[in-house]
């Protein structure tokens, strides 16, 4: 895959029309595990594919990412579903973003010690697990009681979320796919 995207930036493509490629085959993917063509074993390996190429593009988007706003984003603690946070990092940094992922099974101090740390103006939470969402809501009141959840906003996002989760945790936003991640922060920053 790194050869694969090393060529197609030699060719001339940007990195954000690598990354649209990706979507649009993240896109079919999806489309073809909701029919029951693909399993979950093909979810995974276009994962690990995606993830090689985004590594590979890191070093493009992060040049066009200076000055821009800071965001954190990761998986909460107990989840070690990372695609669709992936992919919302490959879009936000495209966007020109500067995104501070910290993975996997990120603790809510974890969380806290970054926003702290970078000064972040936005937040992204990620679970996939009905059992691990709950940890959102850890997450924001500890913002709270650290004193930076009025100068951070949360966007919540995971196949088990909804608005309505959202609203009983305090979250700012919740999305249900990553493209509509952009949307989501452009209404909050217009707030």
């Amino acid at each position: 895959m790194q050869a694969a995207v090393q060529r197609a930036l030699e060719a001339g493509m940007t990195p954000s029309d690598i990354i649209a490629g990706i979507r649009r085959g993240f896109e079919q993917i999806g489309r073809k595990y909701d029919t029951g063509e693909y399993f979950l074993s093909e979810l995974i390996m276009s994962g690990e594919t995606a993830k090689t190429a985004l590594e590979t593009l890191k070093p493009y988007l992060r040049a066009t990412a200076k000055g821009s706003a800071k965001v954190v984003i990761g998986t909460v603690e107990g989840d070690l579903h990372d695609i669709s946070k992936n992919i919302v990092s490959i879009i936000l940094l495209s966007s020109g973003f500067d995104v501070c992922d910290l993975g996997t099974d990120v603790k809510s101090r974890e969380y806290v010690n970054k926003v702290r740390e970078t000064g972040a103006e936005m937040l992204g939470l990620s679970a996939l697990l009905t059992t691990t969402m709950l940890n959102m809501g850890t997450v924001i009141e500890d913002l709270r009681r650290a004193g930076l959840r009025e100068k951070v906003k949360v966007i919540i996002g995971g196949q088990p979320t909804s608005q309505e989760f959202a609203q009983q945790i305090g979250a700012d936003a919740q999305v249900d796919d990553a493209p509509n991640v952009l949307k989501a922060i452009d209404k909050l920053m217009e707030a």
